[in-house]
């Protein structure tokens, strides 16, 4: 009697979940899916951009056009047209709140054939505090809706001034900022800030990241 207790009591100890009283079998098994699917898309998240790459290795050119595959690579020192920070003169901007702030990670897509009955639950991303966070405007080709996105949230952020200061970044060596601090040249603006070393940097000299949402 006392083993049938014990097993019981450990087999309902396994299916209460944090702040929602008792579970069933089958609402675990569904938040089991979910945190699987949402570990899914953070590394799905992460393979666009790709693992850094070793450091030390030679910078390329600066090149003409957009970089449109293996946005985890070198980059290069120089944007045309653009101001390049190190992560002191990034910090010196955030703090006097000289500059707009904007992270262009990619955001986590959702796992394709989730079952209906799956809460999907996005993986965090941590960001620079304060920043705005414009998912996916930084491949080098952008859907139309994707452009436009970007286009009117920096319009809004910039309030029509096309002088405005504005920080781009993703991780240390992402393409994909480089890509985003580009393409906002070509739409006009003429105080466009590159930070390439990202947020890898930023919690290097011990700068806070937090959770943020991107923008609808």
């Amino acid at each position: 009697m006392h083993r049938m207790m014990t097993g019981g009591l450990a087999l309902l100890a396994l299916l209460v979940l944090p702040g929602a009283g008792i579970a069933t079998a089958e609402q675990a098994a569904k938040d089991t899916t979910g945190e699987a699917a949402k570990e899914s898309a953070g590394e799905a998240a992460r393979d666009i951009v790709g693992a850094a790459p070793p450091v030390g290795q030679p910078k390329p050119p600066e090149p003409e056009n957009y970089r449109t595959d293996e946005y985890r690579k070198p980059v290069p020192a120089t944007l045309k047209g653009a101001t390049v920070l190190t992560p002191e003169q990034a910090s010196e901007l955030w703090t006097k709140k000289a500059a707009t702030f904007i992270d262009v990670y990619p955001r986590a897509p959702k796992p394709p054939n989730l079952p209906a009955s799956t809460f999907w639950r996005e993986p965090a991303h941590h960001s620079i505090d304060g920043a705005v966070w414009l998912a996916n405007v930084g491949y080098g080709v952008l859907a139309p809706h994707i452009e436009t996105y970007y286009k009117s949230h920096l319009e809004r952020l910039s309030g029509g001034a096309k002088g405005k200061a504005m920080v781009f970044f993703c991780l240390r060596d992402c393409w994909m900022s480089w890509n985003a601090a580009k393409r906002a040249l070509t739409y006009g603006y003429t105080n466009v800030m590159w930070y390439p070393d990202g947020t890898d940097a930023w919690q290097e000299i011990g700068l806070p990241v937090i959770d943020v949402k991107p923008e609808p």
